[in-house]
């Protein structure tokens, strides 16, 4: 029995050292493969769809019920600041307008017969005795009255001739017509909305809007130039300034919109039109560029990976511009620091 005990005792030391070769090759040590973070920023060129739109355009609505008389544009038509586009026919209104002419004739020749009453009176009144002060006064005020209720009458005239001005419908501006929904003899009425009459736009001088994500907009200032391409004209690059901006952040879209003014005499672009604008985008200084391969994205959160003498560490960031293979990041990372290639959640 005493010899048995040392026997089992040798025959385990024996098979220790082959389980744990076993173990080894099963489970081996892994080697992550790992890379010196870069301090800077990473600069790229990123594209964003944008639409042209008129510089001006207008809507134009009927200012008073009336009928179309006759219309001298149709869809196309260029016209200049001041053109008569239409006509419009409302007998009432010229009616209108003659009674107050007569009223204001009638009103401020009663005003002149007052007037020169009370001038003789007061003429009058220069010998003592001959004319009261109190019927001098009531003259007076006769006059002034008769002044106000004259020139109410005058404005009144004024206004209903400005409203029968409205039966000329003019340009505001130089433009083309883009729409036309009316024809002689239809009814026209200020309270109907729907559609206008004709619409006017300025084609000479065209908007480039584009929504701008709000971490390229801050890199963005007026005056800066871009570039854009059309599908119109493929291949065939523009180039254009930045002109302004509406430095408000959409909630919604976290974009800034931002205009680009495009001069358009040649009528080569048409408001509606889509275009591709490419933007070039500086780097961040402060960030450190890593692969992107580096960067673990999950619905929780998003981290890179560390090695510290062999220990890993994982660090939250927060990105910003990337390429085809980098990325910057934001986070507690330091100079010298090294970050694990290719990081995945299952790295311990």
């Amino acid at each position: 029995m005493k010899y048995i005990l040392p026997f089992i005792i040798l025959i385990a030391s024996c098979e220790s050292p082959n389980k744990e070769n076993k173990q080894d090759k099963k489970n081996p040590l892994i080697k992550l493969e790992t890379i010196v973070v870069q301090k800077g920023g990473l600069g790229m060129q990123t594209k964003l769809p944008a639409q042209f739109e008129a510089y001006q355009e207008v809507n134009l609505y009927p200012k008073i019920n009336a009928y179309v008389k006759y219309v001298q544009v149709d869809i196309g038509s260029e016209v200049k600041k001041g053109k008569i586009l239409m006509s419009l026919d409302a007998p009432e209104l010229e009616q209108s307008v003659q009674q107050a002419k007569e009223k204001y004739l009638k009103s401020n020749t009663e005003f002149n017969i007052d007037k020169e009453h009370y001038l003789r009176l007061l003429e009058a009144a220069k010998t003592p005795g001959a004319i009261s002060q109190f019927d001098l006064s009531t003259y007076k005020s006769k006059v002034q009255s008769d002044s106000a209720f004259s020139n109410a009458e005058k404005a009144n005239w004024e206004m209903q001739k400005s409203m029968r001005s409205y039966l000329n419908v003019t340009a505001p501006f130089d433009g083309v017509i883009t729409e036309r929904n009316v024809h002689p003899g239809a009814l026209v009425s200020t309270s109907s909305k729907d559609k206008p009459m004709l619409q006017l736009k300025d084609l000479s001088h065209l908007r480039l809007q584009v929504e701008v994500p709000e971490m390229f907009a801050t890199q963005l200032k007026l005056n800066d130039t871009i570039k854009f391409y059309t599908s119109a004209y493929p291949g065939k690059k523009n180039i254009a300034i930045i002109k302004r901006r509406s430095n408000n952040i959409n909630p919604q879209l976290r974009t800034e919109k931002f205009e680009i003014d495009v001069p358009n005499n040649q009528k080569i672009f048409s408001p509606g039109m889509y275009a591709d604008i490419l933007v070039e985008v500086k780097g961040n200084v402060t960030a450190f560029i890593v692969p992107k391969t580096a960067v673990v994205s999950s619905t929780e959160r998003k981290y890179v990976i560390l090695d510290k003498n062999g220990k890993h560490e994982k660090i939250d960031v927060s990105t910003g511009n990337e390429t085809v293979d980098k990325i910057e990041v934001f986070g507690k990372i330091n100079i010298g620091d090294k970050v694990v290639i290719s990081a995945n959640d299952e790295i311990k």
